[in-house]
């Protein structure tokens, strides 16, 4: 009957594995390009809540001992939970196709895992990187928009933990949840959109939502207006001050990350 709720054995569940499987199964290696898609994927999309490791501990829960993720082969059990997110727990959705997740999915389930982690190896520091090489790092790729005397005086002794500054250069306006970062000790600017619509004039404002039907943003006033979308009718044009960040992720390799870390505590 409409309306009412699918009984409780209908609703879509992970499989549970047979009593005698293992409770931490040894996976076919996978090819060394999907590892390496799915790494730069996971990188980008999951690394700050879940950790680079996948075991959690920077906002997110452990991937490693989700049943789901247990149960999950190729993508097909991680997928509907990455595209639509969980909003109610703080995940976002995200727009990766089922052949990305499925990559990613491939990443997680290369780690090595046991039933007290002994292959986890936590390093005792994330300063193990060249501060020399992270100045030239920072003048060739940040120095256009950042300044050691300028915006980031200081930057290395606002920060208690060199790994949340790590986290919080990162990304920076990712928000405050677990270990990704200390925004309260940066002063990001929102991300703004300006609507054109057929006829009338443009609106700008302080974005608040956007999806495939709908975009809604505040007005300087805090007005609120919401506008559907026919495609791309009407005209929006998204300012994301932290897209230079965002575009920066899947590039950096693990030295670069190190390197910088490594120069930005030295600002003192």
């Amino acid at each position: 009957m409409m309306g009412q709720a699918p009984p409780q054995a209908a609703r879509a569940r992970p499989l549970a594995r047979p009593a005698n499987a293992p409770a931490y199964p040894d996976r076919a290696p996978a090819d060394p390009a999907v590892l390496a898609r799915g790494k730069a994927l996971y990188g980008v999309h999951c690394n700050f809540c879940h950790g680079s490791d996948a075991r959690g501990g920077e906002g997110g829960p452990n991937l490693l001992r989700s049943e789901l993720v247990l149960n999950d082969q190729h993508g097909e059990l991680i997928a509907p939970v990455v595209q639509n997110g969980r909003p109610d727990q703080g995940m976002p959705p995200t727009n990766l196709t089922s052949s990305q997740v499925s990559d990613v999915a491939a990443f997680i389930h290369a780690f090595k895992v046991g039933g007290y982690d002994i292959s986890r190896m936590t390093p005792p520091t994330v300063l193990v990187g060249n501060a020399q090489a992270g100045e030239a790092y920072f003048a060739a790729t940040c120095a256009s928009c950042h300044s050691v005397t300028g915006d980031l005086k200081g930057f290395g002794a606002k920060f208690s933990d060199p790994k949340i500054l790590q986290n919080t250069y990162l990304m920076p306006g990712a928000g405050g949840r677990g270990g990704r970062g200390d925004q309260s000790l940066l002063h990001v600017p929102p991300t703004t959109v300006t609507i054109s619509p057929p006829s009338g004039p443009k609106v700008s404002g302080r974005l608040l939502r956007i999806d495939d039907f709908i975009v809604t943003l505040a007005e300087a006033d805090g007005t609120q207006r919401t506008f559907r979308r026919e495609g791309d009718i009407p005209a929006v044009d998204i300012h994301d001050p932290m897209q230079p960040h965002k575009d920066l992720l899947p590039k950096y390799t693990d030295k670069d990350i190190h390197d910088l870390t490594a120069y930005l505590v030295t600002i003192q």
